[in-house]
């Protein structure tokens, strides 16, 4: 990942090794998953970041390489998580999460095929 793409982004990204090693995080990741007076996460294992069953899920997502799209609310504030497999040329290399806030009231356009 090219750290300068998404840095300034207001999406968080999160990138992991197919073992689960988290590889890199941008600045929102960060935010957002790192609570006041923890340590780095970059070098641990995603995992061991989530309680059952998302740990199995995850796990699951690693070893298929499917991809698992969801909204979440947590305190009123609606996310949209979009998390994928990703490849380095044609090789399976591991596992992206993007995580967004949805705004309120967000309109969804319908479109029609040509």
């Amino acid at each position: 990942m090219k750290r300068d793409y998404f840095e300034g982004a207001d999406v968080a990204v999160t990138i992991c090794a197919k073992d689960g090693t988290i590889l890199d995080m941008n600045a929102k990741s960060r935010r957002t998953f790192l609570k006041p007076g923890s340590e780095e996460l970059v070098g641990k294992n995603v995992l061991d970041c989530h309680p059952e069953p998302a740990r199995s899920q995850l796990a699951d997502m690693l070893e298929n390489q499917r991809t698992n799209v969801y909204t979440v609310e947590k305190e009123g504030v609606k996310k949209l998580i979009f998390q994928c497999p990703w490849y380095d040329g044609d090789a399976y290399a591991g596992f992206m999460e993007l995580s967004m806030v949805l705004p309120e009231g967000m309109p969804n356009r319908v479109r029609k095929a040509k």
